[in-house]
């Protein structure tokens, strides 16, 4: 490793921004940051910290990733999108290019689809979807779609004219892109479809098929049998291998794992081996891995953040199996259990040794842990409020009878852009939208503190909050720049970013 034989300025380049010129680089698990600064055990200063927003670059681990098919997916998969093949679609030739001044253009800013031109169909309206760059100063471009991962600082369509709506899809964890989650640079957007509840297209059910998954016993491993498969594995199972993400779980599983025993399979915490046909992360879909999961009492159904409404398939999945999730992370999760007594809610036990104890006392328990599958066994899914989102929804979770998600998006804004065409045309002003804090926001992020940590799991572990804190100003920045409506370089945005 090259030694310091110089002080050198520190430039902290957060959330999915350029590496300035000149500067290398070396990956480390997830995470990026400068060649220079890669100590181990050691590490630089709090003050002096070095890190780089993960989304870019942790989603490289995986090859096989097709949300406009709506499938569910683990939070560290990667976004390579195409439309689907059999999707009615008009695709633009250069020898024989659709006449484009007829239809509204949503140009795809941060090219999640890969479509270079679509004329697409939402309900009586069309709009000309493009990832296509030249269509900036088109007149009849009306909207700019930004995948929230891939949002970043180094070009932006501006100046932004009055006429030019932005529009937001993010349904990724908040540590992808922490500038998204402060007031700044969310209310930057007109339309928004994220995790939350109150945005304009909510995702909050995005890792949920339907009620009937819910209901299914398919793969329900009868109690007598899980009691008898007790002799063999623990209570507790817990299956993670993105490492130290800001919910700081691994802190927690690890204090816990002094309490009771927990066979851990990820890479964090490890501590019993899959099948080898099943240690590709692509096999967590996987009915072989599905049947190794349902043998278990409980699993710790922990999310990598912990906002509102940010609900992944760590909690659908043990529902879906008929494993009781031990679930921290929304806390709001309340509000989307299948029934009152579905899961156990790390929140309400003040520490791991209490929580430790509650599940042993159901595990020795019949009558007591039947209660939290009582719902399963009998099909009621009693949450309206769950009921009501599925029902609903304007879309569909690995169905090809339904839109997909980023289908439905495309069409929000579609319809809202030729709603504003039809009140200019009849001489009335058009309607204004406007996304707020609610859409996309998440408290600063945490740690526990149970018990001294080794050095190998500080460095990543003790990233988060000076990244959170850091990202503040860059949403500052972010936004003045923005506002003045002008095209602006990376090293105007540090220079504020890092202004006294």
């Amino acid at each position: 490793m090259p030694s310091q034989t110089r002080a050198e300025p520190r430039i902290s380049i957060l959330h999915g921004d350029q590496v300035p010129a000149g500067m290398t680089v070396e990956e480390i698990g997830t995470q990026m940051v400068p060649l220079r600064e890669v100590v181990l055990g050691c590490g630089p200063t709090r003050e002096h910290l070095v890190v780089v927003e993960l989304g870019k670059f942790e989603r490289k681990k995986f090859k096989n990733s097709d949300l406009r098919a709506g499938h569910a997916k683990m939070e560290e998969e990667p976004v390579h999108l195409y439309p689907l093949p059999g999707k009615e679609a008009l695709i633009l030739k250069r020898k024989n290019q659709l006449e484009t001044d007829s239809y509204p253009i949503m140009l795809w800013w941060s090219p999640l689809t890969g479509e270079t031109g679509r004329l697409g169909q939402c309900g009586a309206d069309e709009c000309f979807f493009t990832i296509n760059r030249t269509y900036l100063h088109h007149p009849m471009t009306k909207a700019f779609l930004f995948y929230g991962t891939d949002f970043n600082i180094d070009s932006l369509p501006l100046p932004r004219k009055a006429h030019h709506d932005w529009a937001l899809f993010h349904e990724e964890s908040p540590k992808n892109n922490y500038k998204l989650f402060h007031k700044p640079v969310i209310t930057l957007f007109n339309y928004t479809a994220t995790f939350s509840r109150h945005s304009h297209l909510p995702l909050t059910t995005q890792y949920l098929e339907g009620v009937e998954v819910l209901k299914s016993l398919r793969y329900l491993v009868p109690l007598r049998s899980k009691n008898n498969l007790r002799r063999r594995l623990a209570p507790l199972v817990y299956i993670q291998s993105d490492c130290d993400p800001p919910s700081d779980r691994d802190s927690y599983v690890r204090e816990l794992m002094t309490y009771i025993e927990v066979d851990s399979y990820g890479e964090c915490l490890r501590n019993k081996d899959l099948p080898q046909q099943l240690k590709n992360p692509a096999s967590m879909d996987a009915d072989g891995f599905y049947r190794i999961i349902a043998q278990y009492k409980f699993i710790l159904a922990f999310e990598n953040a912990v906002c509102d409404d940010y609900i992944t398939e760590k909690f659908w999945r043990p529902l879906k199996l008929g494993v009781v999730p031990v679930y921290y992370g929304s806390p709001s999760i309340a509000d989307w259990l299948p029934s009152n007594r579905s899961a156990i809610l790390v929140s309400e036990f003040a520490h791991p040794r209490e929580l430790a104890n509650y599940i042993r006392q159901l595990d020795h328990d019949d009558r007591m842990y039947e209660a939290y599958i009582e719902w399963k066994l009998k099909g009621e899914v009693s949450n309206q409020r769950l009921l009501t989102a599925l029902r609903e929804r304007k879309w569909g979770v690995q169905d090809v009878h339904q839109d997909n998600y980023i289908d439905a998006f495309e069409c929000m804004v579609c319809t809202k852009v030729w709603d504003n065409i039809r009140l200019q045309e009849k001489g009335l002003p058009p309607k204004r939208w406007k996304a707020d804090v609610s859409h996309l926001s998440c408290p600063e992020p945490a740690v526990f503190a149970f018990s001294p940590l080794a050095p190998r799991w500080s460095s990543l572990r003790e990233m988060w909050i000076p990244s959170f804190e850091q990202s503040k100003k860059e949403a500052q920045a972010l936004r003045w720049l923005v506002d003045r409506n002008k095209n602006f370089s990376a090293q105007e945005f540090w220079a504020l970013v890092f202004k006294d």
